[in-house]
């Protein structure tokens, strides 16, 4: 199967793969200049992403928000004329200041899911910033693209559908996870496709789609594509390589994993997500309260005194390497990573020529 490149706005992706936004700290600046400089898309995590800044603890919103433009430049100066955007979840406080800050740094592109992101059309207003919201479901992408239809007269310059499959937080519930075995998905895929192609006809322009969750091969990929989309997103495949910004020893853990290991599990905002069987989690599973950092001020719906862990600490040990300590979410093929690559091999391994 022949892959088209991608049109996003005026530009052109040569290479139809987004890397998907992992945070916290995983998918920063160096990432995302590599997989932009290969001719994809490459995203920058904004979610407590000045974790690394020596007033994070104290300060936490102003180290955030150096550290967006910080990883910007650094992904900017890989890729000088690559297309580099942001990762910001609808459901992290001060969501407008991080989108705003991300497009006053450079961003090509806002990605934006955890929520649906009705209101980022107000918010990019004014800029050429291209926005692309996640969503799940035929019932999410309706409700996304008539609001924006009718209240901003305008249509996503890209809609990214994740699966069930994918890594991280799930737009779906424990039940649809069981219930959206890999037919029935395949069938939501083109139902979305269809709602996305009744838009098109009303703005007589083209709406690109990407598909995210479990594309691990080339044949998933290839799949995809036959599903009718027109790019693919991909994460877990990047954390296996050696310009992914993690700790070594998170991308050990990816190694090292079995099938066995690979577990839908609870965030503390009761959201289920998918992550790698360790200690922390074990004790998480048996009820275990874990001791936590005074809050950072992550996520609207946290409540600090009620919450069985914090994902904010939790995730700072996986990208610091501490993974015993650590929440390592991870998609649901993650196990089958054996080795490090670069990102020119990953991307290799699942695109045929593109035409």
């Amino acid at each position: 199967m022949n892959i088209n490149s991608l049109r996003l706005g005026q530009k052109e992706v040569k290479v139809p793969i987004i890397q998907g936004g992992m945070g916290v700290g995983i998918s920063l600046g160096g990432l995302a200049g590599a997989v932009a400089k290969a001719g994809g898309i490459g995203i920058i995590s904004a979610a407590q992403i000045g974790f690394q800044e020596p007033d994070f603890d104290t300060n936490t919103k102003a180290a955030n928000l150096r550290a967006i433009r910080k990883e910007y430049q650094k992904a900017r100066e890989i890729a000088s004329e690559g297309i580099i955007g942001f990762n910001i979840m609808v459901a992290m406080q001060d969501y407008e200041d991080y989108v705003r800050e991300a497009i006053d740094a450079g961003a090509d592109l806002i990605v934006s899911g955890a929520g649906l992101p009705t209101d980022l059309p107000k918010i990019a207003d004014g800029t050429d910033v291209k926005l692309a919201p996640i969503v799940s479901t035929d019932k999410s992408a309706k409700v996304i693209l008539k609001y924006w239809d009718k209240k901003y007269h305008r249509m996503p310059d890209l809609l990214v559908i994740e699966g069930p499959k994918a890594g991280g937080h799930l737009g779906f519930t424990k039940d649809q996870l069981e219930e959206y075995q890999s037919e029935a998905y395949d069938q939501e895929i083109r139902t979305i496709l269809d709602t996305v192609r009744s838009y098109e006809a009303k703005y007589s322009r083209k709406i690109p789609v990407a598909l995210a969750g479990g594309i691990a091969d080339r044949r998933q990929a290839e799949h995809a594509f036959s599903l009718g989309v027109d790019a693919i997103q991909v994460a877990t495949r990047f954390v296996t390589t050696e310009e992914c910004d993690a700790d070594i020893r998170y991308k050990e853990a990816y190694l090292k994993a079995k099938e066995e290991d690979i577990v839908i599990v609870k965030s503390p905002v009761g959201m289920p997500g998918r992550a790698i069987r360790n200690p922390f989690m074990e004790k998480v599973m048996a009820g275990e309260q874990i001791p936590h950092s005074p809050c950072h001020h992550c996520l609207h719906r946290c409540r600090p005194n009620e919450i069985p862990y914090c994902i904010t600490d939790a995730l700072i040990h996986a990208a610091k390497g501490e993974v015993e300590d650590a929440l390592l979410f991870c998609g649901a093929y993650a196990y089958r990573a054996d080795c490090l690559e670069t990102v020119q091999e990953v991307i290799d391994s699942l695109l045929p020529e593109i035409v």
